[in-house]
């Protein structure tokens, strides 16, 4: 009898409770309708593309190939070196150049004078917000045969060369590095400036110099702020294409080739789809492994 009023009692409570849980997630229900309709929808679809032999034109009908698709691409010469152009570029262009020059940037811009500060991060931060491909073209003038590092290179008396046929990944590199820096230098300023001053002023009493305040006090205290910045950058970096095709189209030959240059050229140019798709989902796997190292060396020191 004790039983059956205890459930009794528990029953409208059960109800109550799935109520108030609807009603809370009932405000995402839009929002989550429209990701699996333009999100989930169609990584789905390329999933089973990936797994066929689709062609963009001059096919009736395209068949299930299994795993052919990505046993040809590990084994393809030109993808694995386009894998080993996409790991210079984001480690030369985001590792080491975003995210140095935006903690540089961050900590001068600190003592200097207001004037400097505003001029720098108007500078700085109109080549952020400036379209793509506007940026595109002005590096490509900027590093083309007579463009205008050559033209100062012959002020200088210096040796001339055409950089964007000789060195084209570091090219696009620095291209990449002169657009993407101001993010790295908003995220690392918004962290300095959560540094208690008198942390750093009782280091300075120790006699502690500059390089040992920021190996010792400014980056262990901001290395959250350097996680999410290195991962936020190193999945942006793995998905430039515009920047890239616009400069080089991804030559000379395939030297400048990323894996979003690749998988474009496999899936529009030559008109293999299903091979290009299968090549886009093991970029996303690629991005997918740097973000959970990031997330797990995060973790880790917290």
């Amino acid at each position: 009898m004790s039983r059956n009023r205890t459930r009794s009692r528990n029953r409208p409570r059960a109800r109550t409770r799935t109520r108030t849980a609807l009603l809370r997630w009932s405000p995402l229900a839009p929002a989550t309708v429209l990701l699996l309709l333009f999100l989930a929808g169609p990584i789905g679809y390329c999933v089973g593309i990936a797994f066929t032999d689709t062609q963009l034109t001059g096919q009736e009908s395209a068949s299930f190939v299994g795993l052919a698709n990505f046993r040809h691409a590990v084994t393809d010469p030109d993808f694995l070196h386009a894998v080993v152009l996409t790991l210079v570029f984001t480690v030369v262009s985001s590792l080491l150049g975003q995210n140095t020059l935006g903690l540089a940037l961050a900590g001068l811009m600190r003592r200097a004078s207001r004037p400097l500060r505003t001029l720098t991060g108007a500078v700085v931060i109109t080549a952020w917000v400036i379209p793509e491909i506007v940026a595109a073209f002005l590096l490509y003038s900027f590093f083309e045969r007579r463009g205008t590092l050559n033209a100062l290179l012959e002020w200088l008396r210096l040796p001339t060369q055409n950089w964007l046929f000789t060195l084209p990944i570091l090219a696009v590199s620095f291209a990449n590095v002169w657009r993407g820096t101001a993010f790295s230098m908003l995220l690392y300023g918004a962290a300095l400036d959560g540094i208690p001053q008198e942390v750093t002023e009782s280091a300075e009493v120790d006699g502690a110099g500059g390089p040992r305040r920021l190996w010792h006090i400014t980056l262990p205290m901001i290395r959250r702020s350097i996680g999410t910045n290195l991962m936020l950058n190193t999945l942006q970096t793995l998905s430039v294409f515009g920047l890239i095709w616009t400069m080089t189209r991804g030559g000379p030959g395939n030297r400048s080739q990323t894996l979003p240059v690749f998988m474009y050229d496999q899936a529009f140019l030559k008109s293999l789809i299903g091979y290009g798709t299968a090549v886009a989902l093991l970029l996303l796997l690629v991005g997918a492994l740097f973000a959970a190292a990031y997330l797990r060396l995060m973790r880790e020191e917290v």
